[in-house]
């Protein structure tokens, strides 16, 4: 930074106040200190700079090692906001969402100095480790337990699943079949409950759940299954390869969708649009989700103050060719 002045011919007070940002700089300062720190491939020394201010630029985040779409999305949108914002990101991969597996992540974390972390916590038994958590640093949940309290910013799961539900109500359809996610997935539960909301409320009736994973092998299967039971012709999957593991099924089976079996799912993966027939889905805003827990998370570093706040971010029903009114 001395060598920046020098070149500049400025203070060394003066090229920290433009590193900063600092307002009251003349903008001819500010391009001559810009230009001597180019010229010279000047990088400040974030650790220097934390110790200095006693603020890190670095954000932990607490996730399982997976390649499911929804967390690994979630975790993209954070770090693209958390980049815009002008904050690096150190990710704590773990194999289980438990309690002694979150607590080291967050260890680790706190050793990096972190500003502040979140986790990525879809299932119960990560609700339940954080409930044992105790940080000094702030800490925001996404896509986590919707009855914890605390900071928590989640895709409202109820809301999706009776867009869905709805659609295919209001295509004709008599009632509506479900094949769930995992029943320790919060995600899947909330699905679960919208879903079942809205044929009460429309006074159709609640068939058996249909339980399974998040995997297109699972769909298949339940596919299968459904494709044999011919007062089946509308389908409600919990995510979207469920979904195409079910359509699969159906084409085995001479169920022709959607003339014969409606197919709605969520997530809205690239791929979506290009099954066949294409997959009317729920899209979750992701990167809606991301940006309210990068500013839960920045409101609680600039103030010093936990916060409680929980934000609920509504998703969209895209509408493609799988879903129709039922046979005749």
């Amino acid at each position: 930074m001395t060598d920046v002045a020098r070149l500049a011919g400025v203070s060394h007070q003066t090229v920290s106040r433009v590193l900063n940002d600092h307002p009251n700089v003349r903008e001819q300062t500010r391009i001559r200190v810009r230009a001597a720190i180019a010229e010279l491939g000047y990088r400040p020394n974030q650790a220097a700079r934390a110790l200095a201010t006693g603020r890190s630029r670095l954000l932990g985040v607490v996730t399982q090692n997976s390649t499911l779409y929804g967390p690994a999305s979630l975790l993209s949108a954070f770090g693209q906001a958390a980049a815009d914002a002008g904050f690096a990101v150190s990710v704590g991969s773990v194999r289980r969402l438990d309690r002694r597996s979150i607590a080291g992540a967050v260890e680790r974390h706190l050793d990096q100095r972190v500003a502040g972390i979140v986790v990525i916590a879809p299932v119960v038994s990560a609700g339940e480790a954080l409930e044992h958590l105790t940080i000094d640093v702030p800490l925001v949940t996404i896509d986590g337990d919707p009855e914890r309290p605390g900071a928590l910013v989640t895709v409202d799961q109820r809301a999706g699943a009776a867009m869905a539900t709805r659609h295919l109500l209001e295509a004709g359809h008599r009632t509506v079949w479900h094949v769930s996610g995992p029943r320790d997935w919060f995600d899947s539960a909330g699905r679960i409950e919208g879903w079942q909301r809205t044929l009460r409320e429309a006074g159709a009736e609640v068939p058996p759940l249909v339980p399974a994973d998040w995997t297109a092998e699972a769909g298949y299967r339940a596919g299968q299954m459904l494709s044999r039971m011919p007062e089946v012709t509308a389908v409600f999957a919990a995510n979207d390869h469920l979904a195409l593991g079910i359509l699969r099924a159906m084409h085995e089976r001479g169920r022709r969708v959607p003339e014969e079996v409606s197919v709605v799912g969520f997530d809205d993966v690239p791929e979506a649009a290009y099954l066949i027939p294409p997959l009317t889905t729920i899209r979750p805003d992701f990167g809606a989700v991301a940006q309210a827990g990068l500013s839960l998370l920045l409101s609680q570093i600039d103030s010093g103050r936990a916060v409680t706040e929980r934000r609920t971010i509504a998703p969209a029903l895209i509408s493609r060719s799988s879903v129709a009114p039922p046979p005749a």
